[in-house]
């Protein structure tokens, strides 16, 4: 399975700078060429990408589409036409910003072609968003992405959101993403060898989850208006979130498995662990070693969470990471936990994430990055696909 690890590449990860940029970074991907009429590239099998705006909230003449990403050789964008084009400095226009808006037709569903690349489907509602093509660190043109958890970005007073996919040879990948913000409810259909449907809310979440990270104590200042509430890490990064709030819950986890075993199970096998000189060190198919997390290491599954794909440590780390986002890592000596009902019922947990969990149809949501452990992320996958919709759901 292609995770949402996997997926991206390192485009979701990016690097945010002190000015709140965010460069996206490779993805995978590298597509058959064929032209559109326009003389732009289209992968070959390119599948059909209908856009439904059912929100309420926004005419479709309020609302616009960016489809953006890598092709696995340079950083592209998508047209109207399905045209892949390869970001260039000389798109910004005299504003200092690009313009690769696909407006949605002015009723109905909206579709384009999505070629072979992987990216993110943003959709904007009320004002356009100002993507601005910038060198990377090798000089190659890049696009700074919108970073609403950041005061200072272009993009923070917009109302936005996306979706993430990979489209290669080998299917469809993709997911609704909460990793960083939620703001815009969206839902994803894919068609191909199956229907299937993930990310739909079920009715007034989206003012319930808003509702239950401000309850949260020590998770309040996450909400932002009416506009977005942001992921407790970047909350974090920004002063906004408590830099030690999980740390109690940690120190627990490793204080009692300094005296008994955790095993930790994954393809490659069963892993035994014990602390021991303040490392979590587990023997099996391999040997792998965790310093004790900071609460930044836990909510972005980063640092000594970070999970290599490898086969040994990053599985490890993924279950580890997964444990203590859903605070069961001390009351479950076998990991990973594959019942929700054990999931957050500690006062220090992902409130944010839970919040997410809760509001969705099927249970699933992408509230941190190792949220797919045990399948509950809000991801789909079809080795044969059709046909994709995104679809702006009720607010």
């Amino acid at each position: 399975m292609i995770t949402r690890r996997t997926l991206l590449g390192g485009l979701a990860a990016g690097a945010a700078t002190a000015s709140g940029i965010t460069l996206a970074g490779r993805a995978l991907g590298s597509p058959l060429e064929a032209r559109t009429t326009s003389g732009h590239k289209r992968s070959a099998g390119a599948v059909p990408l209908r856009i439904l705006n059912n929100s309420g909230a926004y005419g479709n003449s309020s609302v616009w589409v960016y489809i953006v990403g890598n092709d696995g050789a340079q950083q592209v964008w998508v047209g109207p036409d399905g045209g892949l084009k390869p970001v260039a400095l000389g798109d910004n226009g005299p504003d200092g910003y690009t313009d690769y808006a696909i407006p949605l037709a002015a009723s109905g569903a909206t579709t384009v072609p999505l070629p072979q690349m992987s990216g993110r489907i943003y959709v904007a509602l009320g004002s356009k968003l100002k993507f601005k093509a910038v060198k990377d660190g090798n000089g190659k043109p890049a696009l700074a992405y919108p970073a609403g958890w950041v005061s200072g970005d272009p993009n923070y007073d917009v109302l936005h959101d996306c979706a993430e996919f990979t489209h290669n040879s080998g299917g469809l990948y993709c997911n609704t993403t909460m990793v960083d913000m939620f703001s815009v409810p969206l839902a994803i259909e894919l068609s191909g060898a199956k229907e299937q449907t993930t990310g739909t809310l079920k009715d007034g979440a989206r003012a319930r989850v808003f509702a239950d990270v401000k309850a949260a104590e020590g998770f309040d200042r996450l909400v932002i208006g009416d506009k977005r509430v942001i992921a407790p890490g970047h909350g974090l990064d920004s002063g906004l979130f408590g830099k030690d709030y999980l740390a109690p819950a940690i120190d627990e986890a490793w204080s009692a498995y300094a005296s008994k075993d955790l095993t930790v199970t994954t393809n490659a096998g069963t892993f035994t662990g014990r602390v021991s000189g303040g490392k979590l060190t587990f023997r099996g198919p391999g040997t792998v070693s965790f310093d004790k997390p900071s609460t930044r290491d836990v909510l972005f599954c980063d640092g000594t969470l970070a999970a290599p794909n490898d086969g040994t440590l990053g599985p490890v780390a993924a279950v580890l990471g997964a444990a203590l986002n859903r605070s069961t890592l001390v009351s479950q000596a076998h990991q990973p936990t594959t019942d929700p009902a054990a999931f957050y019922r500690q006062r220090l947990t992902n409130h944010y994430a839970k919040a997410m969990h809760a509001a969705t149809q099927d249970g699933r949501a992408y509230g941190f990055a190792f949220d797919d452990v045990a399948g509950f992320a809000s991801y789909i996958e079809d080795g044969a696909p059709k046909e994709i919709t995104l679809t702006l759901t009720p607010f």
